[in-house]
C-alpha cells in the first residue's frame, strides 16, 4: 500500500533509502548511513519512481496526517542527521532487541528444567507464518496485527512464568481458572517469610513485569513487521526459505543439540492452556456429582467406629513431611535417626506404632487440598474441587466421630488466621485458631507458633481437661512449613508458659533470606524442622497420652521440588499409634511397617482411600448415598 510522504528536490546517486526509525515509516535499510538534506523528509521505497512524481496517499483523510510532520518524530529525526553512525547502531540494535524479544518468547518453555540453551536453538512455526501474514496485510491491518500478535505473545510469557513457579513449587501448571486467587496467597507467604516491605515490592515489581512484557512484545512486533514491510522482496524470499526448511526437518525429524529443529512450542503451549481451561469445566460438574455418592453417607452414627468407642482420637498434619524426608540421602540420616529415638521411646511408654505411605492430592503447598483428601475420600486436588466438597455434606472421618454423638470434636489449627467456615464441614465443635491459644511469643517465618506451643495449649486447653466424653481432635502442626527458617527448639514442656521464651530462639536462628534460594541448605533445614515437628509430638504423647489415646500422624504433602527434586512421588509417610493392642489388630491386614518409618515397600494408597478403609477397619456398617 502506498505510503504518502516527500521526496528530496535534488537526490543524489549515492543516496539510499532508510530502515524505519519508528513504527509507521516505509524505507529499507541502507548500507551505510546516509542523511537526508531535509531532516523531515522521507523516502517512498514502495513506488520510488523520479524524484519529481509524489505517491499518493491511501485516502484524502490521510493526507493533512501524513503531511504534519510529529514533532517527536522530526526531533528523531534531527538527531540521527546529526549523528548518522549512532543512529545506525540504535536502529539496528532495536531490531535485533525485538528479533530476541519475539523469538525468546515464542521458544520459551514453560519449566525451569526445560530453561536450556538447545531450546532457543530452533525454527518457531509461528514466526515464519506471521512473517506471511504481516507481509500480505495492507499498513493499518498489519500495525493492528502486529501489535495484537505481541500482546498476546506478551501474555502467553506471562503465563508460562507462572507455570514454571507454580511447577517449582505446586509440581503442576498453572490453571487460567482456578489458581488466581493463589497469587494472594504467595504475598502472604512472602510477607510472613520475608517481611512486609518485601512482599509489596515483590507485587509492585511482578505488576511492573506484566505489563512491560505486554508493551514491549507489542512494540518489538510492530517494530519486526514495518521492517518486513519495508523489505518486502527480501522478506518473502527470507519467509518462504524459512517453510521450506520448517517442513523439511519437521518431516525428517531433523534435531539440534537433542531437541527438534522445528517446532511449534508457543501454539502448543496455548492449546495445552485451553485444554487445561475446558477440562477445569468439565470436571467442575463431575466431581459435583461424585462428592453426592458417599459410601457411609447414610450410616447412622451409631454405625460409625464402634470399635474406636472410648478413645481419644487425634489426627495430626505434620506441615510438608514428605517421603523425602526419610529417603533422600541429605535429610534422611537426621529424620531416620529421629524416627528411630521415637518409636524406641513409644514403646518404652507402652505405645507401639504401624506406618505405610499415602500418595498426596497436592504437592509442595495447598495443604488444604490434603487435608481434605485425607478426610473426605475424595480426590481433591484442586480448588474448585475444594470448594465444591466443603459447600456439601460428604461425610468427614472427623465428622463421622461428631455424627456419633459419643465425642467432642475440636480442631487446633495455628495456620488460621481468618475465618474458616470450613469447620462445620469437618465436624468441629471448636476450633482453636492462631488467636485462640494464648500464644505471646515470636513468629517463627510463616509458622505463627511453635508446634511445641501448639500441643502443650492442646494439652491445657481440651486434652487434659476433665469430661464426659472422650475427644477427638485435628490437630495442624505448622513449624515444618517453608521456607523452614528459622526453626524453633525444643523447650522444657514445663518452661513453655506463654510464649515468650521463644523470643531468643527466633531472634538467633536462621533468617529465611539466607536459604530460600539455596537448595542445598534448605534441604538441611528442612530435615531439621521435620525432626522438630515429629520430636515434639512424640514427646507429647510420651507425656500426656494415656491407655485410651490413639494417634494418626502424617504429612500433608512433599515439599516443594528444590527440597524433594524433580521427579520426586508425592508420597507421604502416615502412622497409627496407641497402647491398646486391639487398635492396631484392627489393621493387621494392611501390611504396614512396625515403628513410626515405613520401609520402602511398605504399601502405597492414595490418599482418598485412607477414609473408607479406616473406618471400614473399626467396625463402620457402609450405608451408601447415590446422587
Amino acid at each position: 500500500m502506498p505510503v504518502f510522504t516527500r521526496f528530496r528536490q535534488s537526490p543524489t546517486p549515492a543516496e539510499e533509502p532508510y530502515e524505519p526509525g519508528e513504527p509507521g515509516e516505509s524505507a529499507q535499510e541502507p548500507d551505510e548511513p546516509v542523511e537526508p538534506d531535509d531532516p523531515g523528509a522521507a523516502i517512498d521505497t514502495e513506488n520510488a519512481a523520479e524524484p519529481e512524481e509524489t505517491a499518493e496517499p491511501d485516502s484524502a483523510a490521510e493526507a493533512p496526517q501524513a503531511a504534519a510532520e510529529p514533532g517527536r518524530l522530526a526531533h528523531w529525526r534531527a538527531w540521527r542527521t546529526r549523528h548518522p553512525l549512532a543512529a545506525l547502531v540504535v536502529r539496528r540494535t532495536t531490531t535485533a532487541l525485538s528479533a530476541v524479544l519475539v523469538l525468546g518468547a515464542l521458544l520459551l518453555p514453560n519449566t525451569f528444567v526445560a530453561l536450556e540453551p538447545n531450546r532457543f536453538a530452533r525454527i518457531p512455526a509461528e514466526a515464519v507464518i506471521a512473517a506471511v501474514l504481516l507481509l500480505c496485510l495492507p499498513r493499518t491491518a498489519r500495525l493492528v496485527g502486529a501489535a495484537l500478535f505481541g500482546t498476546v505473545l506478551g501474555a502467553l510469557t506471562v503465563v508460562n512464568l507462572l507455570d514454571m513457579g507454580f511447577t517449582e513449587y505446586l509440581g503442576r501448571g498453572f490453571n487460567l481458572v482456578l489458581d488466581w486467587g493463589l497469587l494472594d496467597d504467595a504475598q502472604s507467604y512472602v510477607a510472613d517469610s520475608m517481611g512486609g516491605a518485601a512482599a509489596t515490592w515483590a507485587a509492585v515489581g511482578a505488576v511492573v513485569l506484566v505489563v512491560l512484557l505486554l508493551v514491549l512484545m507489542a512494540l518489538a512486533a510492530v517494530r519486526l513487521g514495518e521492517l518486513l514491510a519495508a523489505n518486502r522482496e527480501r522478506a518473502a524470499r527470507g519467509a518462504l526459505m524459512a517453510a521450506t526448511v520448517w517442513m523439511t526437518c519437521a518431516a525428517l525429524g531433523v534435531q539440534t543439540f537433542g531437541v527438534p529443529v522445528a517446532t511449534r512450542s508457543a501454539s502448543g503451549a496455548m492449546e495445552a492452556q485451553a485444554h487445561r481451561v475446558v477440562d477445569t469445566l468439565r470436571d467442575e460438574a463431575a466431581f459435583a456429582k461424585e462428592a453426592k455418592a458417599d459410601r457411609f453417607g447414610g450410616t447412622p452414627g451409631a454405625q460409625l467406629v464402634p470399635d474406636l468407642r472410648g478413645k481419644d482420637m487425634i489426627f495430626t498434619f505434620i506441615e510438608s513431611y514428605g517421603r523425602s524426608a526419610i529417603e533422600d540421602p541429605v535429610m534422611a540420616p537426621g529424620v531416620d535417626r529421629t524416627l528411630d529415638t521415637s518409636t524406641a521411646a513409644l514403646a518404652k511408654a507402652g505405645f507401639q506404632a504401624r506406618s505405610g505411605w499415602l500418595t498426596s492430592a497436592t504437592y509442595g503447598g495447598s495443604s488444604w487440598l490434603g487435608h481434605s483428601t485425607f478426610m473426605s475420600g475424595l480426590w481433591v486436588d484442586n480448588q474448585q474441587r475444594y470448594r465444591t466438597v466443603t459447600a456439601g455434606d460428604h461425610l468427614t472421618l472427623t465428622k463421622a466421630f461428631q455424627k456419633t454423638g459419643d465425642w467432642d470434636t475440636v480442631g487446633v489449627m495455628p495456620g488460621v488466621q481468618k475465618a474458616w467456615p470450613e469447620s462445620e464441614w469437618y465436624g468441629l465443635d471448636k476450633v482453636y485458631d492462631a488467636f485462640e491459644v494464648g500464644y505471646q511469643g515470636p513468629k517463627f517465618s510463616w509458622s505463627t507458633m511453635p508446634d511445641q506451643y501448639a500441643l502443650e495449649a492442646f494439652q491445657r486447653l481440651e486434652h487434659g481437661r476433665k469430661r464426659d466424653k472422650p475427644l477427638m481432635a485435628e490437630v495442624i502442626l505448622t513449624s515444618s512449613h517453608q521456607p523452614w527458617a528459622p526453626i524453633p527448639k525444643m523447650v522444657g514442656w514445663d518452661e513453655v508458659g506463654d510464649g515468650s521464651v521463644y523470643d531468643g530462639i527466633e531472634a538467633s536462628g536462621v533468617k529465611a533470606s539466607d536459604i530460600i534460594a539455596d537448595s542445598a541448605r534448605s534441604k538441611e533445614e528442612y530435615g531439621k524442622s521435620i525432626q522438630y515437628s515429629v520430636t515434639g509430638l512424640t514427646q507429647w504423647l510420651e507425656r500426656y497420652g494415656t491407655d485410651d489415646t490413639v494417634l494418626v500422624f502424617l504429612g500433608d504433602h512433599q515439599p516443594l521440588a528444590r527440597v524433594s527434586g524433580d521427579k520426586a512421588s508425592r508420597d507421604v509417610p502416615v502412622s497409627i499409634v496407641a497402647k491398646d493392642p486391639k487398635v492396631l489388630d484392627a489393621i493387621d491386614d494392611w501390611n504396614w511397617t512396625e515403628g513410626l518409618k515405613p520401609a520402602q515397600d511398605a504399601p502405597v494408597w492414595k490418599m482418598s482411600s485412607f477414609r473408607d478403609r479406616f473406618l471400614t477397619a473399626y467396625g463402620s456398617t457402609p450405608h451408601p448415598t447415590k446422587d
